[in-house]
């Protein structure tokens, strides 16, 4: 500890950064990259298989998708219009009957210097195995995996191909982006190994195959991007930075993968939440995580997460994205074209960029001038200029979430997780202690607290894992449940926002407008900040988990391979970071250098 008081914090960086990988694993992005690196690979966590024929689905779980009910459809309208009276813009049916005409809009073909960078298309992967002349990485990938090396044989087409070969060999496996990119008419089905915060098991996907692709995906990118290849893995550790939303199984068998599959030498387990605390160099705050799929809330005090005020809402930025499209087909600025965002994975990549470039939370009417792609059978985007509209709506759903109708891409059921046997054994307690003298199991100078796992059967009153509310209500209800005024006041003026929706603009000023004005009468506060963030929302958590492992010299709570492998998880109960609070100490001096 008195070599951590004097050393310098780039110096600690270099020395015991180079070896502790960090995993922050998301429904739809997993960020990772070695400790030391000022910002992660933020990839898309999926992975496209190819088929022996052309694939009935092209996307594995887009069966699980129901229709939108017209009692949702009929909520949706009564949002909308909660909204435009809010932002100081027309009703859904005042803007329909003023716009009787469609707009004016125009295919745009051919090069135009005007186009900035958020109006350039996509273009689709090229599915075929490089030549062997070429790439390294395409080695790489074909060893990871031993059927990398069958082939389907279908020749590209009747043109020659000189006389090296006959055929082109399609990719085994496209990962990330690459994956996202492929035509529906290629012979590939696209996997998302996690949906809305949890495994995506249903009865199309079953456990095994998410397991294999978490695998696949994980390794690939320790491979290609880290270049770690397995025979070296044993020199290194792994801190997993897990979401609030994951279960207790689900947690192990993630364990399973680092440890026992993809062969790293131990491993740690910290919550997402706390680790965006030590990421923005904080100790008390409450963090609201706005992921692409699932929003989640959860207080944390001096250095300890709070387990009864965790909420977890089940919608995100992909949710704002359909929104977005909802919102213009209604309003006519939406080209004639086919957007299907369940089947079509590039399209889902183009809402997601028009959001990010064009949406904002303001007064007033928001219109944007923009191109719109279409991306039609292997086929070179077309290119469709138009004036998007109401573009401050979709993000407002965050607050009015029945505007986003998140359960046309439900949650996984729940049944599989039934899963009783503890993984945390010496920290579950029916009584509630706040401080870290209760700091066994995985989360070393941390009290996790009983409700991370929502299976474990003898709490009195479970806190409810998923809440119908908005996320102003979520928010407040999560501090309310503190219990005590003046953590209240300081937790209220020191919101985080983390995430990748946490970009959106004028969200920063939404959010403390509407937790204001959630925050019933009788509560004796009346203010509310939103702390601005030191590094980018999106990569907070990982940032924080990397400092956690830099500055964790006892490893009291790591796990090794072989224990793992060996028995499972047995922690003592003298197993205990003694000295947390010195280590939440030099964290944030950490920050601050």
């Amino acid at each position: 500890m008195d070599y951590l008081k004097t050393v310098v914090p780039s110096q600690l960086l270099t020395e015991r950064g180079s070896h502790l990988v960090v995993i922050n694993p998301g429904s739809a992005n997993i960020r990772i990259g070695l400790a030391q690196q000022d910002t992660p690979f933020n990839i898309p966590h999926c992975v496209a298989r190819r088929t022996s024929h052309l694939p009935k689905r092209n996307v594995k779980d887009q069966m699980l998708n129901s229709q939108v009910t017209t009692a949702q459809h009929v909520e949706r309208e009564r949002a909308y219009d909660i909204i435009a009276s809010l932002l100081k813009i027309p009703f859904l049916d005042e803007e329909v009957a003023n716009n009787s005409f469609p707009r004016k809009m125009g295919r745009v073909d051919g090069y135009n210097p005007q186009n900035n960078r958020k109006d350039i298309a996509f273009s689709w992967t090229d599915v075929y195995e490089k030549e062997p002349t070429s790439s390294l990485a395409s080695e790489s990938v074909s060893s990871m995996d031993k059927g990398m090396n069958e082939s389907l044989g279908q020749p590209e087409s009747t043109d020659t191909k000189e006389f090296k070969s006959n055929e082109r060999k399609f990719r085994e496996f496209i990962y990330g982006e690459e994956a996202l990119r492929i035509s529906p008419t290629e012979p590939y089905c696209l996997h998302r190994p996690i949906r809305r915060g949890h495994f995506n098991v249903s009865q199309h996907y079953p456990m095994q195959q998410v397991l294999e692709d978490l695998y696949a995906i994980w390794d690939w990118i320790l491979t290609d991007k880290l270049h770690i290849p397995l025979s070296e893995r044993n020199l290194y550790s792994v801190i997993l930075v897990m979401p609030e939303t994951f279960d207790n199984r689900e947690i192990k068998e993630m364990l399973s993968i680092v440890l026992r599959d993809l062969r790293f030498s131990s491993a740690v387990v910290h919550q997402e939440g706390l680790a965006a605390v030590f990421g923005n160099g904080l100790s008390t705050a409450c963090i609201v995580n706005l992921g692409a799929q699932v929003t989640s809330v959860i207080c944390v005090e001096d250095g300890v997460a709070l387990p009864n005020t965790e909420k977890t809402l089940p919608f995100g930025g992909e949710d704002i994205s359909r929104c977005l499209l909802w919102t213009q087909r209604h309003h006519q600025t939406w080209p004639q074209i086919r957007t299907d965002l369940l089947t079509k994975p590039m399209d889902l990549l183009m809402l997601n960029k028009l959001k990010e470039s064009y949406c904002e939370i303001k007064e007033g009417e928001v219109d944007a001038v923009a191109v719109v792609h279409s991306y039609e059978d292997s086929m070179p985007a077309g290119s469709h200029k138009t004036r998007l509209t109401a573009l401050n709506v979709s993000p407002m759903g965050l607050f009015y979430p029945k505007l986003l109708v998140s359960d046309v891409y439900p949650p996984p059921p729940r049944s599989w997780f039934n899963n009783y046997e503890d993984m945390l054994e010496d920290t579950w307690h029916t009584e509630f202690p706040r401080r870290s003298d209760m700091s066994d199991g995985l989360f070393p100078g941390i009290n996790v607290g009983l409700p991370m796992w929502d299976s474990y059967p003898v709490l009195p009153s479970k806190p409810k894992k998923e809440e119908k509310v908005g996320l102003a209500e979520a928010i407040t209800s999560s501090i309310l449940s503190t219990g005590r005024i003046d953590l209240q006041r300081k937790l209220f003026c020191s919101i985080q926002l983390i995430g990748g929706v946490a970009l959106t603009g004028g969200l920063i000023s939404a959010v403390e407008e509407r937790v204001l004005h959630a925050i019933p009468s009788n509560e004796a506060i009346d203010m509310v900040e939103v702390l601005q963030s030191r590094n980018n929302p999106t990569f907070v958590s990982w940032k924080g988990g990397a400092i956690l492992g830099i500055l964790d010299f006892g490893r009291d709570a790591w796990i090794h391979r072989e224990d793992w492998i060996r028995n499972g998880i047995h922690i003592g109960s003298g197993r205990k970071y003694k000295d947390s609070y010195f280590l939440q100490a030099q964290a944030m001096c950490y920050i601050n250098s």
